[in-house]
């Protein structure tokens, strides 16, 4: 009796322990429908952002990237900063140089990572135009040092003597920031620090440092837009 009771005890707690197909099933539906979730939610916030700050769309099937003219005549202003690698960069360095510029924080997952491979894509489009220098402006100075910017521009396999990642002094590269983008004091969109607006664009600065047209970072064809804008103005500088 008592050697039968323990058989019966062990085959109940197998039972209790076996997994049913039911179980299986329900854990199943639980990890497709938070994938569901998790899907809608990016792209819900990928379609806010967008609309936030500018007109365009990610991802196939992207109308022409359309250059955006600046709301009034901007220069490129004086700065004094640090590059990814170390060294000190200045205006005067760049100055007679196409720039194509661009705004980040290394710890931004949403637009950043689509908007710097676009930026590897137009450093690879310029490859044999010594004339044009991609630049990259941190809005958040404080955590992006170097070193920090150094791990990320080998993320996007940045050339050192082509693209520019440049960070220092907060009020310096604010200032600069400030020659291509407002700063909105009340910006409920406000997801990069500083509050700037539009630093999902890519801009063009010519030769003279006069900032002449912006683009849509996130847009599929804007690293082909870029390549044709800089052909215009190099044509019509000649």
């Amino acid at each position: 009796m008592i050697r039968m009771g323990a058989g019966n005890s062990q085959s109940v707690t197998g039972k209790a322990n076996a997994s049913s197909p039911s179980d299986d099933r329900f854990f199943f539906y639980v990890l497709l429908a938070l994938s569901v979730v998790f899907t809608i939610g990016f792209s819900i916030v990928m379609v806010v952002v967008n609309q936030s700050h500018g007109d365009g769309n990610i991802g196939p099937g992207d109308s022409p990237s359309v250059a955006i003219a600046p709301d009034h005549p901007r220069q490129l202003a004086d700065f004094s900063l640090t590059n990814w690698t170390g060294s000190n960069v200045t205006r005067a360095e760049v100055k007679g140089r196409f720039l194509v510029v661009d705004f980040l924080f290394t710890s931004c997952s949403v637009t950043c990572p689509f908007i710097n491979d676009h930026m590897a894509q137009i450093q690879e489009l310029t490859t044999n135009q010594p004339d044009v220098k991609l630049v990259s402006l941190t809005v958040d100075p404080r955590d992006d040092t170097p070193p920090v910017l150094a791990k990320y521009a080998k993320r996007f396999k940045a050339d050192p003597r082509r693209w520019l990642l440049l960070t220092g002094d907060r009020d310096e590269v604010y200032g600069l920031i400030r020659s291509f983008l407002n700063q909105d004091a009340d910006n409920s969109f406000g997801y990069m620090p500083g509050n700037f607006t539009h630093t999902d664009r890519i801009a063009i600065v010519d030769r003279q440092g006069a900032i002449r047209a912006y683009f849509d970072g996130l847009s599929q064809n804007t690293p082909g837009a870029v390549l044709n804008e800089i052909a215009a103005l190099r044509k019509g500088s000649l």
